[in-house]
């Protein structure tokens, strides 16, 4: 039987544009623009729909699926106890992909854009792992600077588009941060800054004082789209759709209230607006980010393809939790309104839904990014009380044994990193030399100094090697 999906229940022809987007990807397709159709359901801010943008020449495909929707995404809520599916319209322009972004940096030199707003990737931002600061050495920061008129990164094209705004003496536009990264607001302003001061000092001292960059912390758990979201898709009569998402039930936005260009009503439909922003982020980053990693490499080490898979292996589901609950959930400062442990347990619930098939395999990608912002600063907190985290080592051990490039049933790993052929030559080095893995210092910063350290991460990925995934977190969890 056919299901039927819901349509936006606003006239869509009454929108007008209030934001740019760079970066349309699943995630903000199920989180931003979801609550903007339910607020423009409610009948308000119908002058802040948004218009959609890329910098990546694969971004065209996005575009040309979209537009020919009439820019309408498909979600589809993955709830156990039945799915439910809509049509998101909060979205009424894909501008032109182009290599210098023109378009993108006219439409947002236009004083009717008040919120530039970013799904980068937490890779995107230009930022030196071991030292948490803008890298202006990075070669398309480099190229950008040579040539700001002609961008090709999305924050070379805001620096393009606030000169214009200045020099026309229109007010500037709130760039908003959507990915997950700590203090991302502050991590987008030095980015934004970073490059403009490379090659206009005065116009990077303009948008640092005149440009807001708010914190957030956004969450939703939004798979890969395969067949399988597209065959779910043409159950609710939507076959022709080439980019559904899919997405579970739970969605969460916590935002500081720091847009003084205007913003849409966003507290009517759920998101929270709190001068604590760091404290959710923290929460969120460390447990659920953090748990992703923690059963990532365990996962794909042992050849389990999605995440509720893992969750059911008995072994990998007990390791989360005694991490979690030792090593990660002492080192969070308390949360107003939050219960830690309630949150730990909620983080579980939504880990082992079937419904949501969201693979291994992309929660192991980008370890290069992702080990620096959820895993090591945990070791680095942990190690400041006097507590050795074994299991937070243990899990950055294994994700070096997964990046040797095979798994335990001797399949070939495919590369899951922009730094793969790096990655995997140091795992192969690490097999017989662990120390070699923690000279990666863009990664572990100055943990290869702490003896200590050392000796414990020698001793997890030896006995991963030597015994196996499967024996190392078992004899942890003895312990």
């Amino acid at each position: 039987m056919v299901q039927s999906a819901t349509l936006p229940a606003y006239d869509r022809t009454r929108l007008t544009p209030g934001i740019v987007h760079v970066g349309l990807g699943n995630f903000h397709r199920a989180h931003m623009a979801v609550y903007l159709d339910d607020l423009f359901a409610q009948g308000r801010d119908l002058d802040w729909a948004i218009v959609g943008a890329g910098v990546r020449p694969a971004d065209a495909a996005m575009r040309d699926a979209l537009k020919a929707q009439d820019c309408l995404s498909t979600v589809i809520e993955l709830d156990p106890k039945g799915k439910t599916a809509r049509r998101i319209g909060s979205m009424i322009e894909f501008l032109p992909v182009a290599s210098a972004n023109g378009p993108l940096i006219l439409a947002m030199a236009k004083p009717e854009i008040r919120i530039v707003s970013l799904t980068v990737t937490e890779g995107g931002y230009f930022v030196n792992p071991a030292t948490g600061a803008f890298d202006p050495t990075a070669p398309e920061i480099v190229a950008d600077a040579r040539d700001p008129a002609y961008p090709a990164t999305a924050f070379g094209a805001i620096v393009a588009a606030l000169k214009l705004r200045k020099a026309a003496r229109i007010k500037p536009f709130t760039v908003m941060s959507c990915d997950n990264l700590p203090g991302n607001g502050h991590v987008t302003r030095a980015a934004v800054v970073g490059l403009a001061r490379l090659s206009d000092p005065a116009l990077g001292d303009w948008i640092e004082d005149n440009v807001a960059f708010p914190n957030g912390m956004v969450d939703r758990i939004t798979p890969a789209t395969g067949p399988r979201e597209r065959a779910m898709a043409g159950t609710f009569g939507l076959g022709n759709d080439p980019v559904p998402v899919t997405c579970e039930p739970f969605r969460q936005w916590v935002l500081e209230d720091n847009f003084p260009a205007g913003r849409p009503a966003w507290e009517k439909v759920g998101v929270t607006f709190t001068n604590h922003v760091h404290a959710f982020e923290t929460m969120k980053i460390r447990i659920l980010n953090g748990g992703h990693a923690i059963i990532a490499y365990p996962g794909g080490i042992k050849g389990i393809e999605f995440v509720h898979e893992a969750m059911a292996d008995q072994t990998i589901s007990v390791f989360l939790d005694k991490i979690e609950t030792t090593e990660i959930l002492p080192i969070i400062p308390p949360v107003p309104g939050q219960d830690l442990n309630d949150y730990k347990t909620l983080i579980i619930e939504r880990f082992s839904n079937p419904e949501v098939a969201d693979t291994e395999r992309r929660l192991c990608f980008d370890g290069s990014n992702r080990q620096p912002k959820f895993i090591i600063p945990s070791i680095w907190d942990n190690l400041a009380r006097g507590v050795m985290p074994r299991g937070l080592i243990l899990s950055s051990a294994m994700w070096c044994r997964y990046c040797h490039g095979t798994d335990e049933n001797g399949q070939d790993i495919a590369p899951n990193d922009p730094n793969w052929d790096a990655l995997k030559a140091a795992a192969k080095r690490a097999k017989a030399e662990p120390v070699e893995w923690l000279k990666q210092r863009e990664i572990y910063g100055d943990l290869s100094a702490n003896r200590s350290f050392v000796e414990a991460f020698a001793d997890a990925l030896n006995l991963v090697w030597s015994q196996g995934a499967e024996a190392a977190m078992r004899a942890y969890l003895s312990d």
